[in-house]
């Protein structure tokens, strides 16, 4: 029997999977969203992961659908959910939940379920399991398996795309976790990892971006200290750097749908199993935190250069949480403007990555079209993320769109000569 595969959720990480595996074998790619649905129908991905020409040249491979009782015939099912937190920051494990008991309703005997989504140790087999088990009236194990594969999906990253990126894989049983770790070889040019449990592959992932969360932290905080020094972040880093073991990391905001989120993940089971994760903890704090200081920085910059606050024209340039990509899922950002709102200023966003359908759910104030060569004056220019299109501004660019005393913050050293750089 040929695997046919359905994955569960065609957002950033789910449709670059469905797309390579498409290359390979019939794909079922569900999403309980459908206008999503619709416009991948259409040929067109609003992430821009997939472009068109790609995205058209598996499209006999692949059926969209926003009904799982609609599947039929496939026999493994990867589920690809966000799993975000709440406003507690503990885990918000309901869409992946709530896509366990969807399959359960579907799934036969023999089936394989491998979760993708990033979780602490446990969730798999302890979680998910039980509600497959309870919806299907199957015996895990017996007449089911089981597998996780943790995503490592980077968006807006065109060379370290998804088959490009080496996979942990893991399986229920050992027969299993072989099986799974073929399925994802046949398409990961990258090659596999066979972890030795599920557990092992579940805190691999979390870990992952938990060392990245804290090591990012060490640098903001150094940067926090370098501003009340009067040092260049920047050229510290530089020096430093000429070290040969010295990792290259730069101070910045720390959102997105994985390093601000996963952590949290690790820090709610440690806890619950009575263990105070201070370190990791701390790191969040600071990385938290990034916002308000750079909002509270321009503030003092602009009352330095003499500008009215109250009233005062401000520019953010990005909205995303990171460079040329449209994603804004957790962006810090938005921390910035909120705080700069309590000032009373007078603020424009400007990002030209940004989906407007999209925007909405993050901003509600919405973005504006291009400022530059309008008739448009700033006191101050926040540059808070580094697309591609501000890195070409010119320092001609800024001053024709600012006041005679405006000042201009470069949150991603992009900026030649800033007014102040974080």
């Amino acid at each position: 029997m040929k695997d046919k595969i359905c994955i569960v959720g065609l957002g950033y990480v789910g449709l670059p999977l469905a797309v390579a595996f498409a290359e390979k074998m019939p794909v079922v790619g569900f999403d309980i969203n459908q206008t999503r649905i619709d416009e991948l129908k259409a040929g067109s991905d609003r992430t821009m992961e997939i472009n068109d020409v790609l995205l058209a040249s598996v499209s006999e491979n692949i059926q969209y659908s926003a009904s799982l009782q609609s599947v039929e015939g496939c026999n493994i099912y990867i589920i690809t959910v966000p799993t975000p937190i709440n406003k507690s920051n503990q885990p918000d494990l309901t869409p992946l939940l709530t896509s366990s008991q969807a399959v359960g309703d579907v799934i036969k005997q023999g089936d394989i379920i491998i979760y993708e989504s990033t979780v602490y140790p446990g969730v798999t087999e302890e979680e998910c399991v039980p509600e497959i088990e309870k919806a299907s009236g199957l015996t895990f194990n017996v007449d089911f398996f089981v597998g996780y594969s943790p995503e490592r999906i980077n968006p807006g990253d065109k060379e370290h795309t998804v088959k490009n990126i080496l996979k942990v894989t893991s399986g229920s049983t050992p027969e299993v976790a072989k099986r799974i770790d073929q399925l994802y070889k046949s398409v990961i040019t990258a090659g596999t990892f066979l972890a030795p449990s599920i557990k092992v592959a579940e805190a691999s992932k979390v870990i992952e971006n938990t060392q990245r969360d804290v090591n990012i932290a060490l640098i903001n905080e150094l940067a926090l200290i370098f501003d009340q020094m009067g040092i260049d972040t920047k050229e510290v880093i530089n020096a430093a750097a000429t070290k040969w073991n010295f990792i290259k990391l730069m101070p910045g905001l720390v959102g997105g749908h994985c390093i601000g989120v996963d952590p949290y993940y690790l820090t709610f089971k440690a806890e619950e199993m009575g263990y105070k994760p201070d370190l990791i903890l701390a790191a969040r704090q600071i990385n938290n935190s990034m916002g308000k200081y750079i909002a509270e920085k321009t503030i003092k910059e602009m009352i330095k250069a003499g500008s009215k606050i109250k009233g005062a024209k401000i520019l953010i340039l990005g909205l995303t949480f990171k460079e040329d990509c449209p994603d804004m899922r957790n962006t810090k950002v938005i921390d910035i403007i909120e705080e700069l709102e309590e000032y009373g200023t007078s603020l424009d966003v400007y990002d030209p990555w940004v989906d407007r359908r999209e925007n909405k759910k993050h901003y509600h104030h919405g973005v504006i079209e291009d400022p530059f060569g309008k008739n448009i004056k700033y006191n101050a220019i926040i540059v808070a993320v580094g697309h591609s299109q501000f890195k070409a501004l010119t320092a001609e660019d800024y001053a024709s769109i600012s006041e005679v005393n405006g000042i201009i913050i470069d949150v991603k050293g992009v900026v030649e000569n800033p007014t102040w750089r974080l």
